[in-house]
């Protein structure tokens, strides 16, 4: 690619670039940039939100750049404030380690970590911890508190009345120094980073090196819709996770945001995912979504590429409304073989059927009246309803089922002389059997 192309290239989906020239010039420079990705791990498992950084970076890789992946074991232990409405508890450095370790075997699912030349892994520690108070005093005196104020976090909280710890003002100064530590050239983050990468940007210059571009990412709506993907809101998808589950949770990703899933997780031209959305309707396209993205992180590393030869690589055809099958010869045998599985497990589900493995919960025999159970307090004891009045409300909209048949009458008393498999929706099961003791949550 010329310096122009690969800017349009690296460009696509990006949010915003601080400044763009600057990037403009690295690239026109021809030299190999570093390009920075901090993390803290405060949690052990990536998910798609994380993806559309890293495969990002990993477009940085395939020009010929080197990435740094910085796992910030010293500043999880400060924790990051960022969209924080209180402070974060701090980790110890044991834990922040530990979680590292499952971050970057994820991590390597799309990055390629294997050729030094393209990918650094390193622990801010390293730099960090060795740090006098004079070089901290140092850091410090280049931002004012009013500065730290713009912050949207920070004001907010200011303005609520709501504590801000002098450490959390020390997090962002800390990040800043892991640029300067490795030299980068670009520090990738998403928009709720825009902060702490323009502090790495001051931070440099005091230290007499070229500030770094800005690249910012957008965040990933979780698959309810709403919040941002993360896993404590429970609505994310896991790089991780089995097959199955992934397929299940992209089919329930919502309308409204499905466009945005194919723009930031796969390589689909704009007019493919047009003609997808329009071909196909929702249902087509969840499915055209749930294959690419399954068959994807079903392999050891995901391609390089997530479209339409990946699509038609794994025996389906792009054109068709849901991607009808096609008698090709899959190149990718692993991904082809998960993604079919995955496929028919989630519609035996759909259409009613109890898959094998399903969790149990005890029902004591002092919650029944002369041997039988009112229906709506069953499907609570079994944790698949909030209250006895949400399961009158979904028995009515027949979202309930017993061994796979409709819950009709809301005031149905039942008998527990057998096992029962109870179902909220397509793919909530809970095997109920009676107990002497108190109930256990599945």
């Amino acid at each position: 690619m010329t310096a122009e192309e690969a800017f349009r290239y690296l460009r696509r989906g990006a949010v915003e670039i601080v400044p763009e020239d600057a990037f403009r010039e690295k690239l026109a420079g021809g030299q190999r940039l570093t390009v920075k990705l901090g993390a803290d791990p405060t949690r052990p498992d990536l998910h798609l939100g994380h993806a559309v950084v890293l495969r990002k970076m990993r477009q940085f890789q395939e020009l010929g750049h080197r990435v740094v992946l910085i796992i910030g074991d010293f500043t999880g232990m400060i924790g990051d404030p960022s969209g924080k409405s209180k402070t974060r508890p701090p980790l110890t450095l044991e834990e922040t380690r530990a979680n590292a370790e499952s971050y970057v075997a994820q991590a390597g699912k799309i990055l390629i970590t294997e050729d030094e030349a393209r990918f650094a892994l390193r622990y801010n520690s390293e730099w960090l911890e060795p740090l006098s108070f004079k070089d901290v005093i140092f850091m410090a005196s280049q931002l004012t508190v009013a500065q730290m104020l713009e912050r949207e976090d920070f004001k907010t909280r200011y303005q609520q009345n709501v504590p801000i710890r002098l450490h959390e003002f020390l997090y962002p100064l800390a990040q800043a120094y892991d640029s300067v530590a490795i030299g980068a050239d670009v520090e990738m983050g998403g928009t709720d980073q825009r902060f702490n990468l323009l502090v790495g940007r001051e931070i440099q210059r005091a230290y007499g090196q070229p500030p770094q571009v800005a690249f910012l990412m957008p965040l990933l709506v979780g698959i309810d819709g709403r919040e941002k993907m993360s896993k404590s809101l429970d609505n994310y998808v896991g790089v991780a996770e089995p097959p199955e589950t992934m397929f299940k949770k992209l089919m329930r990703v919502p309308d409204a945001v499905l466009k945005e899933y194919f723009e930031l997780l796969t390589d689909l031209e704009p007019g493919e995912v047009r003609a997808v959305l329009e071909r196909g309707g929702p249902v087509g396209a969840h499915r055209v979504l749930a294959r690419l993205l399954t068959g994807a992180y079903a392999l050891p590393r995901i391609p390089a590429r997530i479209d339409r030869d990946f699509y038609q690589a794994l025996g389906y055809r792009l054109e068709a409304a849901g991607g009808d099958k096609t008698p090709a010869e899959s190149r990718f045998p692993e991904a082809t073989r998960a993604v079919a599985e995955a496929e028919a497990r989630y519609d035996r589900v759909a259409r009613g059927a109890i898959p094998e493995r399903v969790p149990e919960v005890e029902v004591p025999k002092s919650a029944l009246k002369e041997g039988r159970i009112w229906v709506a307090r069953l499907f609570t004891l079994a944790g698949l309803t909030r209250s006895n009045a949400e399961a009158k409300r979904l028995i009515k909209d027949r979202g309930l089922r017993i061994d796979g048949e409709p819950v009709a009458d809301p005031m149905l008393e039942v008998a527990l002389d057998r096992p029962l498999v109870l179902q909220r929706g397509k793919d909530r099961f809970v095997r109920v059997r009676l107990t002497e003791g108190e109930p256990a949550r599945p």
